[in-house]
């Protein structure tokens, strides 16, 4: 409502008060929600039945369990433990005669290495044998194993937990159309990712560790502590090297907004030296030496292994169907042709988060970004599809039927990796929760569309979803021909990328469209 002042300063600063006031009176009633509509307690249920759905699919199969000579994951994850445990930090990714490094050599940045380090003496602890040097290669005993289990669900309850509900907390403080349902439901679908319980508690990763640190960046980010989000996404760098599919979202935000300020040399560089005491800190062990830097970054790059491995829903994948990439290019060549389709494809991103930073456009570029590093960059693993997920989780109330659409084929995709760990009853347990969760009666639906056009859309999604279901029977029960050996890995492969590239078209397009709503905000709120 206008008010009509004296004056122009005193309407502004009747204006301005009256605007505080209800600012101020909006984040009391967030907190008066939290306390007193029960908000508090229903995510506190919610964190519970999710740590609940971890353990019970921790109980299933792992990667290469009972496979010798070299296991899986599972058997990786545990020798890093017996490694750091029983050389110097030096050593780690050094070859020797004690760490061998074809067998799981160490090949993350030194923060999974700490990392390992600490679980590491948390098995000793209660079973030595489990993380003895040597003669625990290939240990699988009922202890070991449900120890090993204990860290994986440690590591989500103290990083990946505190950062999810750390982002419902920054995300809806201050909407003005939150409700307790939203809250609630989002919570559920970020905790409740399927692809990503599968992976860390089935197939048996850390992967909760980095994304959880992503998480809290953002978070960060949002509740304007830029400095705060730099340490938290340079850890996540130093946990996996996978982070780098957010690093240029991340750089082009924070610069976007850098420029926009009274001193943006300085502020960069405030920024730029978090980052870089951030590194310091944790490759120090590493700094000794030029020879001992670059040992630790070449287990960190494995070039030799080509562009692709497996049947991923990649463009470099599922185009070698048609064009023998391995056969026609040197690695070399590939690089080049992977770094710059890359960069090509999140640069409309990067351009638009610099030019007009707003926190709807930098979810919007981390996931078109981190769509763009799955899609062309080199040497990408089913596992990677983690990425795009989380910025698609965090967009979920805004984009539900995106998240929806994304998290059933990144399912998919990865079917064939967890149908190879046993993991088929909870995969399919995990799809039905999932589907129950994101389709259920609580979760506010927009209306339904009408008309010609909306017949089609119907139309078009029951034939994906009939082949998807064909593709899941066939590889279950069929074998496929000998001439063709990996004939439904290619089918699925391809049904797969498809989709991930139209929901990237998408996007895009949709991340651009925040250009003009963006430049009305900035000229209206500068950034001091």
């Amino acid at each position: 409502m206008y008010v009509r002042g004296t004056g122009g300063v005193g309407h502004c600063e009747i204006s301005m008060g009256r605007k505080e006031k209800k600012d101020k009176d909006h984040k009391d009633d967030v907190c008066w929600l939290s306390v007193h509509g029960g908000v508090a307690a229903l995510l506190l249920c919610i964190a519970v039945f999710a740590l609940l759905v971890r353990v019970a699919v921790s109980i299933h199969p792992y990667s290469g369990a009972g496979d010798p000579p070299k296991y899986g994951d599972y058997e990786a994850q545990r020798h890093w433990m017996e490694i750091t445990l029983n050389t110097p930090a030096k050593e780690w990714y050094r070859n020797s005669t004690i760490n061998d490094l074809t067998y799981w050599g160490l090949d993350y940045p030194p923060l999974t290495a700490y990392q390992s380090y600490v679980h590491g003496l948390f098995l000793r602890f209660f079973h030595p044998d489990s993380v003895a040097l040597f003669t625990s290669r290939g240990h699988e005993s009922p202890i070991g194993k449900l120890l090993m289990r204990w860290t994986v669900l440690s590591s989500d309850v103290i990083v990946f937990f505190p950062a999810a509900l750390y982002f419902i907390i920054v995300f809806y403080t201050g909407r003005r159309d939150n409700c307790k349902e939203d809250i609630a439901w989002h919570l559920a679908i970020i905790l409740l990712n399927p692809c990503l319980i599968l992976i860390d508690h089935g197939h048996f990763q850390f992967n909760c560790i980095s994304l959880g640190f992503t998480i809290g960046a953002v978070a960060a980010i949002f509740s304007k502590h830029e400095l705060v989000a730099s340490v938290l996404f340079s850890l996540a760098l130093n946990h996996k090297q996978m982070s780098a599919y957010f690093a240029l979202a991340f750089f082009s935000h924070l610069l976007g907004k850098c420029l926009r300020r009274q001193k943006p040399f300085l502020e960069v560089l405030k920024l730029g030296l978090v980052v870089l005491g951030t590194f310091i800190i944790t490759w120090w062990p590493y700094l000794y030496s030029v020879d001992a830097f670059m040992q630790v970054l070449s287990r960190l790059t494995p070039f030799e292994r080509g562009i692709y491995e497996d049947y991923v829903a990649n463009f470099w994948c599922t185009t070698s169907i048609i064009i023998k990439w391995k056969r026609l290019f040197t690695t070399q060549l590939l690089q080049l042709l992977s770094f710059n389709a890359t960069i090509l494809a999140a640069l409309p991103s990067m351009v638009q988060q610099i030019r007009y930073p707003s926190n709807q456009g930098f979810l919007y570029a981390l996931l078109n970004i981190s769509f763009a590093f799955y899609l062309f960059s080199f040497q990408v693993h089913e596992k990677s599809i983690l990425l795009p997920l989380l910025p698609a989780s965090l967009l979920a109330v805004e984009e539900p039927h995106l998240f929806g659409w994304l998290t059933y084929y990144a399912l998919l995709s990865m079917y064939p990796l967890l149908l190879r760990d046993h993991l088929i009853l909870p995969y399919v347990s995990l799809l039905a929760l999932f589907i129950l969760f994101n389709y259920s009666p609580i979760r506010r639906q927009g209306r339904k569309e009408r008309g010609f056009l909306s017949v089609w859309k119907v139309l078009l999604i029951t034939l994906l979803l009939s082949c998807s279901l064909v593709l899941h029977l066939i590889y279950l029960m069929l074998k496929p021909p000998e001439r063709y050996p990996f004939l439904f890995d290619a089918m699925i492969m391809l049904l797969c990328f498809s989709q991930f590239v139209l929901l990237a078209a998408y996007t895009n397009v949709k991340q651009w469209k925040f250009m003009s709503h963006s430049t009305s905000i900035e000229k209206e709120k500068k950034i001091l």
